[in-house]
């Protein structure tokens, strides 16, 4: 079985083969079958409120949260691989898809509903696809700082929609800027009992977190909240109520979309399915399964899987949940037991419980979104952002600022293009090292890598690193810059040889970039060797793009070192 190190020196195994369903519950036993048990109550007694308050986060009714729920843990159970993640209805998703349906359709219609229908089934074909192609580097996409940004906008969206409830107000309509602009006229009318509610649960919720993750808060404040509601009977003071909520168990059925409104939804569907990939890879390597790598493209089935499912059954796009999955882990899940338990317990209170949750305060289920808002923006992050690095602090401010400003969706395809653009820029900028030796040692490196002695040099060689991709990104200046050093036309310089450990891939014109620089050297009579060539992926490219056969194998060799003895046999 192959192995693969972590930075921690320890030896995992990778994810084994065999059946493509059912991988998460590998190395089951029963012996811990109690504490999935308490894992899914607890998870329940969490995903019950949350899933409610994303369906209206969502403008869909309550009870369509669990339908998502249901369908997505049941799908990630047979066809995802890890053992502790919980999907469903996500905080995350839900703005950006809600903003891009509202233009579509008229919020709460049944057109409405039939297109966050269609767009899950779209999103779940581009996520399985992605898993079975083995897409997983897609989850590195978004850059820390764009991705931190990101996080702190779509708060910013939670926040300013789910005030109106928790002011006890009327819903308001329009950008999220016109919003806050209107909610500035109407603090005027709060109802102090709708706000006290709201804010009592963002308070039980807040230290429950705080106590333990095992600790249901939410679940404890929604029920304190129809306690005194109907105690003090705040519904006669102004306090609205859920009201009837539908049960029953869902319907499996195609959604009643066109091909027009698939057309309409794909710009959409790719936004959404690319943030789905990317918080399913991060909550996957998050919560990997003991003593085995994280099965991200495992985990993209799954995910994919249960968005088609949650289409069928009439709900929305479902996501994977990392405050959830810690919920699990923490309350001592190893398998997804505990989400079947989880979604045993949703499906009693559909069936039997639905008259409770129409007593539930609206502004308690804001209260839970509030919550969820304030955690999801990553104040450490940014700190940490704002001291190490001030310029990628400005790719926070604008990915919040393009989703805030902006309609949600337009800012979340400004954020994964200056996400992009950062990698590109980074790319680009990469630099040719001039590399020295460690005195005392046979070690070739970059000079400000061990301090203020400029390391030793052998008269007639140049060695140089190139640390990044050759791409077209920086292939006319990986050649401009390497000529450079080289100075062909001095012709003090016999050998030059190119340390190329951090080239871990070449394309084509890095290649016939590479090739005008090993021409123009012989041509001067200088002599190019390759050394540390380590990526499979950078050889496979050398020996396709006949780059080891202009080289000769004669001149690779596996340290610059080792080039400079063979070829350069007067050297010290």
């Amino acid at each position: 079985m192959a192995t693969v190190s972590t930075d921690a020196d320890d030896t995992v195994t990778r994810p084994p083969p065999g059946p493509f369903f059912l991988k998460s519950f590998a190395g089951f036993q029963i012996s811990g079958v109690g504490a999935d048990v308490i894992a899914g109550v607890t998870l329940a007694a969490v995903a019950i409120p949350e899933q409610m308050a994303t369906a209206r986060l969502g403008n869909l009714p309550p009870q369509i949260g669990f339908f998502a729920f249901i369908a997505a843990t049941l799908a990630f159970v047979v066809f995802g691989s890890s053992r502790q993640v919980s999907t469903g209805a996500d905080s995350t998703i839900t703005p950006i898809f809600a903003g891009g349906l509202a233009l579509l359709a008229m919020s709460g219609s049944p057109h409405y509903g039939a297109l966050a229908s269609g767009l899950a089934l779209m999103v779940g074909v581009m996520v399985v696809a992605a898993g079975i192609f083995r897409m997983g580097w897609v989850g590195n996409l978004l850059s820390v700082p764009v991705t931190t940004g990101f996080l702190a906008g779509i708060a910013v969206h939670i926040i300013v929609s789910q005030l109106p409830a928790a002011l006890g107000l009327a819903p308001l309509h329009g950008g999220t800027v016109s919003r806050i602009v209107a909610l500035t006229g109407f603090v005027s009318q709060t109802n102090v009992y709708a706000l006290a509610i709201a804010a009592g649960v963002v308070a039980i919720i807040t230290v429950g977190h705080t106590i333990s993750a095992r600790v249901p808060g939410p679940l404890i404040a929604v029920a304190l909240a129809i306690l005194v509601v109907r105690l003090l009977h705040l519904d006669e003071h102004g306090v609205k109520l859920l009201g009837a909520v539908s049960g029953g168990l869902p319907h499996p059925a195609l959604p009643s979309i066109t091909l027009n409104d698939v057309t309409q939804l794909a710009p959409l569907a790719f936004l959404v399915g690319l943030v789905v990939m990317v918080q399913g890879a991060a909550t996957a390597r998050s919560f990997p399964p003991e003593g085995r790598e994280p099965d991200v493209n495992g985990d993209f089935i799954g995910l994919g899987v249960g968005n088609v499912l949650s289409g069928l059954v009439g709900a929305f796009p479902i996501n994977a949940s990392p405050p959830r999955s810690a919920i699990v882990a923490e309350s001592g899940g190893r398998s997804q037991l505990s989400g079947l338990t989880a979604v045993a317990i949703t499906l009693i209170l559909l069936v039997a419980g639905t008259a409770v949750l129409g007593l539930i305060p609206e502004a308690a289920l804001s209260g839970v979104l509030l919550f969820v808002a304030f955690r999801i923006v990553r104040v450490a992050q940014i700190r940490a952002v704002l001291k190490e690095s001030p310029l990628e602090a400005l790719l926070i401010l604008a990915t919040a600022a393009g989703i805030i400003v902006l309609p949600i969706q337009n800012g979340v395809a400004l954020g994964v293009a200056l996400s992009l653009l950062q990698g590109v820029w980074s790319g680009a900028r990469a630099h040719v090292l001039s590399l020295t030796r460690i005195p005392g040692a046979t070690v070739w490196w970059a000079r400000p890598t061990f301090g203020d002695d400029a390391g030793e040099t052998v008269p007639g060689v140049v060695a140089a690193g190139f640390h990044a991709p050759l791409s077209f990104l920086n292939a006319d200046s990986f050649a401009s810059q390497f000529l450079a050093l080289v100075n062909p036309a001095h012709g003090g310089v016999k050998l030059a040889v190119l340390e190329a450990a951090g080239m871990i891939d070449i394309d084509f014109t890095g290649s016939q970039a590479l090739e005008g620089v090993i021409k123009t050297c012989r041509a001067a009579g200088v002599v190019f060797a390759l050394a540390r060539l380590e990526s499979p992926q950078a050889q496979a490219a050398t020996a396709r793009l006949g780059l080891r056969a202009l080289i000769g194998e004669d001149h690779i060799f596996e340290s610059v070192d080792a080039a400079i003895k063979a070829l350069a046999p007067a050297a010290p």
